[in-house]
């Protein structure tokens, strides 16, 4: 199913289910350039998500999280230390903004991180957390690492 054959009541709907982890063995948080897909399934098991994480090539502090939901619907996706996103109306968001679904747009709308997420820190591995609590990743996959 593609991402733009959600109704906005079902991208709501998962997006509010309690996801955890599908594995249990740590993770290395991605290198510089790099990225990682890691597995996530509903707590009752009846969904299954992907959580990826992203790091800039050119610019290290650059960093992306993205949870989606049957294999193509982005839900959220938050980018850090970016280019600013042009909204369909034409307005543009500088970063940190978060992508959240919209019905008939998938992910092409951004806003503010701070309004939905919460104050960004320049640390990795905190925004990964707040990321998770953001997408209702209650067990969250170990990541180890993450310096800039």
């Amino acid at each position: 199913m593609a991402s733009m054959d959600l109704t906005q009541a079902e991208a709501d709907y998962l997006f509010a289910l309690e996801k955890v982890r599908r594995s249990d063995d740590p993770q290395q948080f991605p290198d510089i350039g790099t990225d990682l897909e890691l597995a996530l399934v509903s707590r009752d098991g009846r969904e299954d998500f992907i959580l990826n994480v992203a790091r800039g090539r050119i610019k290290i502090t650059k960093c992306s999280y993205q949870n989606r939901a049957r294999s193509v619907a982005v839900l959220a996706r938050l980018d850090i230390d970016g280019p600013p996103h042009q909204n369909p109306d034409g307005t543009y968001v500088p970063c940190p903004h978060i992508h959240l679904f919209r019905e008939g747009y998938a992910d092409k709308w951004a806003f503010p991180a701070a309004d939905d997420v919460g104050p960004i820190s320049k640390d990795v591995q905190t925004v990964y957390q707040q990321f998770c609590r953001f997408c209702s990743i209650i067990e969250p996959p170990v990541l180890q690492g993450g310096l800039f």
